[in-house]
């Protein structure tokens, strides 16, 4: 009987499970592959261009339906940049005919980033210039337009003139603390303006430093906190091919799930969130921390520098925001299994990232002048009820059903249940991931990722961008279609579906830009039905006159 209830333990812990029955089938390795072949690099040159276009008409389209500034709004009053935010409808069919573009370019790019093969021809794919290349193309236009999709970064401004002042801003809100007169209360959304700061001290100090540089200028606040978002995409750019040649994945398929993601070009990049600083810190810190972690060399010297270093950096991502914590259990785990599987090597190795971390949470908590009181403002985020929640889609499902059956709204007593319940099965989860990290069942990204995705689809609250957390780390691991296509369908589903000024127009705008999105994009498809690769041999016989040129230029 002892023996069955420890066997049965040890599996439900996945102690003894063998990597075909776990999420580890949905890792398989993926070799470098040949450039594209002639034909190729022009569709590539023409999916590079479309792209760019639909970005440069989200930025056109941003002047009016972007998340404009309540007050000092740039483009107020002059004649030629102002016409977008009199004529309401047409910026937001701009703004939404860029966004279909920019995601379908990123699915025709996916062609040549995962792989084209021939018959009996190995698979080619796109060089890591050209994505480069292609990437910063589309960025640039969204990192000079005004923000989309989300005012939090007035949120950001608020708070951090808030610390600038010397007052607390985990204790009061903008609206208490400026006024809600002040121009910069004015824009910050309604329900967070009573409500303290959620995120790290780091995160306010390097915007009270921001504010002390701009003061009241949101123009110039927006700018140096998207240089701050811009400084994260770049850390993650440079993480994610290494982390990915970690784990035996393609570098380029890697950053094309990842990096290119039109969720991080929408939200990170024009969106101006701090998810972009959190997850380049912490994945920048992991793969310098796993040089020493997985190196064959003993853990000393150089070494040694390189695992205190990714530590610092990994925990100076939890003071933007709590959330990358989990990911120093990871690498815990991985270093507890370098020196032996042992009770003793677990020791060791949360000791020594344990001191290094609580060292760097603690330095940057008070040389920052914040102190901790950012601890007790995490669950601010609570107060919305997001549809993307598992827990709480269904929660208010179920208090619906309950009015509709008379039996009166329960919504707020089933979400206090389904709630604690989701935190449970994702801790779960994570437990089990971290277990697979220690027995080497699963690489580190890989269990990170997986860890992380539990924790996004069973969290309170969910925000399209927090669907990054999991992707990009699994973009890096994650091979199989069983993961790629639900993360490509919905990356591109949700990226569609949000408006651009962070909240909603009104029903009869969204359905006329909607329309006119629809007419134009497909009007846009047809005319380019010979030069994109909308399908397979598309463009074959206009390919051949231009490769010599383009050849040259690639």
């Amino acid at each position: 009987m002892r023996s069955r209830l420890l066997a049965r333990t040890r599996r439900i812990f996945g102690l003894d499970v063998a990597p075909e029955h776990t999420v580890a089938i949905l890792h398989g390795d993926e070799p470098e592959a040949p450039g594209l072949n002639a034909r190729e690099l022009v569709a590539l040159r023409n999916i590079r261009w479309f792209g760019a276009t639909g970005s440069v008409l989200m930025a056109m389209g941003a002047l009016g339906a972007g998340a404009q500034p309540v007050l000092q709004n740039p483009v107020y009053g002059i004649r030629v940049l102002s016409l977008p935010s009199r004529m309401l409808t047409t910026a937001l069919t701009m703004t939404m005919t860029g966004t279909v573009m920019v995601v379908l370019a990123w699915l025709l790019l996916g062609r040549f980033a995962i792989g084209t093969t021939g018959a009996d021809a190995p698979p080619r794919r796109l060089s890591r210039s050209q994505l480069d290349r292609t990437l910063l193309l589309w960025i640039i236009p969204l990192a000079v337009a005004p923000p989309m999709f989300s005012r939090d970064v007035y949120s950001y401004l608020a708070q951090s003139e808030i610390a600038a002042r010397g007052m607390d801003p985990y204790a009061i809100g903008p609206g208490p603390a400026l006024g809600v007169d002040h121009v910069l209360t004015r824009t910050v959304p309604t329900i967070w303006r009573d409500t303290p700061a959620p995120y790290g001290p780091l995160f306010l100090w390097m915007g009270k430093g921001i504010s002390l540089l701009t003061g009241d200028n949101i123009v110039v606040g927006i700018f140096l906190h998207r240089l701050l978002a811009l400084a994260g995409v770049a850390m993650i750019v440079w993480a994610l091919p290494r982390l990915a040649r970690r784990c035996g994945v393609a570098s380029v398929s890697a950053l094309w799930l990842g990096a290119a993601n039109p969720l991080l070009l929408f939200h990170l990049v024009s969106g101006v969130h701090n998810e972009a600083l959190m997850l380049g810190l912490m994945l920048a810190g992991f793969e310098i921390a796993l040089r020493a972690v997985e190196s064959t060399q003993p853990i000393a010297g150089r070494q040694m520098w390189y695992l205190v270093a990714g530590t610092g950096l990994m925990a100076l991502s939890t003071t933007i925001k709590i959330t990358s914590i989990v990911s120093l259990g990871f690498l815990g785990m991985a270093l507890a299994r370098r020196w032996g599987r042992s009770l003793r090597s677990l020791a060791m190795s949360a000791a020594l990232l344990g001191v290094i971390s609580a060292a760097v949470i603690f330095t940057v908590s008070e040389v920052s002048g914040l102190g901790f009181g950012w601890i007790h403002t995490l669950g601010t985020a609570n107060a919305v009820r997001s549809w993307m929640s598992l827990p709480t889609s269904i929660g208010i499902i179920t208090g619906f059903g309950g009015v509709l059956l008379g039996l009166g709204d329960h919504t707020t007593a089933v979400l206090n249940l389904t709630r604690p319940i989701a935190a449970l099965v994702a801790a779960f989860i994570g437990l089990r991931m971290l277990i697979a990290t220690y027995t080497g069942r699963l690489h580190a990204v890989g269990a990170l990722g997986v860890g992380l995705g539990a924790m996004v689809l069973l969290f309170p609250v969910v925000q399209p961008w927090y669907l990054l957390w999991a992707v990009i780390p699994l973009a890096a691991w994650a091979t199989r279609p069983a993961f790629r296509i639900p993360t490509i369908a919905f990356s591109s589903l949700v990226s569609v579906i949000l408006m651009p000024n962070g909240a909603e127009f009104k029903p009869f705008t969204i359905v006329q830009a909607s329309i006119a999105t629809v007419i134009v994009c497909g009007t846009l498809i047809l005319a380019t039905r010979n030069r994109l690769p909308w399908r397979v041999d598309a463009g074959a016989e206009t390919a051949d006159a231009a490769r010599g040129a383009y050849a040259e230029s690639s």
